[in-house]
C-alpha cells in the first residue's frame, strides 16, 4: 500500500497491533502488520526474556515496544521507597476498595501487605532508561512511550540506533508538542480508546491532529475503538496514514488474556465501558462492573495522582482476576478489563492472523463501495 507507515518500517499493511502477548506480535508481524509488545509492567529480564523469543520467531519482520514512562507524576525521580509510597495512599482509600471486595464475598485480609504491588507498571527515569536499555538491545523498529513526550533518553538512544520513536496524543496541542519534541509517529487516539484515553472523538481528533502537523516531519496513525477494516479505511481517508489498535487482540486465540475475561468481552457491547480515573488516577477505558461503579458513587474517594491510584485498584483487582478465575461468582461480577468501545463488534475468537487478513478484506470492500459511490 502506498503509506508513508509501510515506507517506514518496511510492512505491507499499516496495521499496527498493540498487545501484551508476544505470540500475537510475532502473528500480525508475519501477516503484513506490525506487532508492538507492551512493555508495561515488566522488569528488565522479564522484557529481555519476551523480546528474545519474538527475535527468534519473527523470522527477521518489524517489530515496536511501548512502554509507560510518565513525565508527570509522583516520584518520577524514583527518591521515594515502595514503603514511603505505600505510606502515600490514605487509609480511606484501602477501606474504600476492600469494602467493595468484601460486598461481592471476597476476604480482603492482607490485601495491601505487599508494597510492591500496582507499583511496576510506570516507569520513573531509572527505570525508564534501564528497560529502554534492553529494548534498543534487539532489532526493535519502534519505540513507543504511551503517556506524554518521551523521556530525551529514549529520543536520543531512538536517534542512536536509527529506530523510529511513537507518542500517543489524544488532542491536537498534544500532537504539536510530540512533534516538536522530534517524535516519529503519533498514535492519535479518541476517546473510544481502551485504557488511558483523552476527551475527543476519534472521527473529530484525528483529521485535527493530521491537519495540525502538516509542518512537521512525522506520520500519524489513527487509534480508538478500531476492529474493523473499514474503520481503517475512514481513518485513512481522514489524513492517516494507518491504524493503531488494541482491543481488536484482547480475544485472539494466541492472546493470553484470561479465559473468563475473553469470554466476558465477547459479550459485552459497545455501550457497556466506562472511561474513568478509578484505575490509575488518568483517564482510562476498560469494561463498566460493580468495581467501576463504586468508584462513581458520591462516597467514593477522589481517586490519588499517577501512580498511587494503582497502589488501590491493582491490588484488590489482581485478587479479584484470580478468584474469578477460579470461578468465584462475586470476582466475575467485578471483574473489569481495559478495552475500546468497538468490543461490541468483537463477538468471536479468531487467531490473530484471521483477524489481519479480515482487516484487510474489510478495507478493500471499503475502497470498492467509495468507488461506487463516486461513479458516475
Amino acid at each position: 500500500m502506498k503509506s508513508k507507515v509501510c515506507d517506514m518500517f518496511g510492512i505491507d499493511f499499516p496495521l499496527m497491533a498493540f498487545t501484551h502477548c508476544r505470540d500475537v506480535v510475532v502473528e500480525v508481524s508475519k501477516s503484513g502488520g506490525m506487532g508492538i509488545l507492551g512493555a508495561a509492567g515488566f522488569s528488565p529480564e522479564q522484557l529481555e526474556m519476551e523480546l528474545k523469543w519474538i527475535d527468534d520467531h519473527i523470522d527477521g519482520k518489524p517489530y515496536g515496544v511501548d512502554l509507560i514512562a510518565p513525565t508527570t507524576m509522583a516520584n518520577k525521580d524514583e527518591s521515594a521507597t515502595l514503603e514511603e509510597m505505600a505510606a502515600m495512599v490514605p487509609d480511606e482509600h484501602r477501606n474504600f476498595a476492600a469494602s467493595i471486595l468484601a460486598r461481592h464475598n471476597i476476604d480482603t485480609q492482607g490485601l495491601y501487605e505487599n508494597p510492591q504491588v500496582g507499583m511496576g507498571a510506570f516507569l520513573g527515569e531509572q527505570g525508564a532508561a534501564n528497560i529502554i536499555d534492553v529494548a534498543f538491545a534487539h532489532p526493535i523498529k519502534l519505540i513507543v512511550n504511551a503517556l506524554g513526550v518521551p523521556p530525551q533518553y529514549m529520543i536520543d538512544k531512538a536517534k542512536e540506533f536509527s529506530v523510529a520513536t511513537g507518542a500517543l496524543v489524544g488532542a491536537k496541542h498534544h500532537a504539536i508538542k510530540q512533534a516538536e519534541a522530534g517524535v516519529d509517529l503519533l498514535i492519535c487516539s479518541g476517546n473510544e480508546a481502551g485504557g488511558h484515553c483523552g476527551e475527543i472523538s476519534t472521527m473529530v481528533v484525528v483529521p485535527e491532529v493530521c491537519k495540525a502537523v502538516e509542518k512537521y516531519d512525522c506520520s500519524v496513525v489513527a487509534a480508538g475503538g478500531i476492529v474493523t477494516g473499514r474503520q481503517m479505511a475512514a481513518a485513512m481517508a481522514m489524513g492517516a496514514e494507518g491504524v493503531w489498535t488494541g482491543s481488536v487482540w484482547l480475544t485472539t486465540l494466541e492472546s493470553e488474556t484470561a479465559p473468563y475475561i475473553k469470554e466476558k468481552l465477547l459479550t459485552t457491547q459497545s455501550n457497556q465501558t466506562v472511561r474513568a480515573t478509578s484505575r490509575t488516577g488518568k483517564y482510562s477505558r476498560q469494561v463498566r462492573s460493580p468495581w467501576t461503579d463504586a468508584w462513581e458513587n458520591e462516597d467514593a474517594p477522589d481517586t490519588l495522582p499517577m501512580p498511587l491510584q494503582s497502589r488501590i485498584s491493582e491490588p484488590a483487582l489482581r485478587k479479584v482476576s484470580n478468584l474469578a478465575d477460579g470461578g468465584h461468582e462475586g470476582a466475575r461480577q467485578l471483574a473489569t478489563f481495559w478495552v475500546g468501545q468497538g468490543v461490541g463488534m468483537m463477538d468471536q475468537a479468531l487467531s490473530s492472523r484471521q483477524v489481519v487478513y479480515d482487516f484487510m478484506e474489510d478495507f478493500l470492500a471499503a475502497n470498492e463501495r467509495m468507488k461506487v459511490i463516486m461513479e458516475e
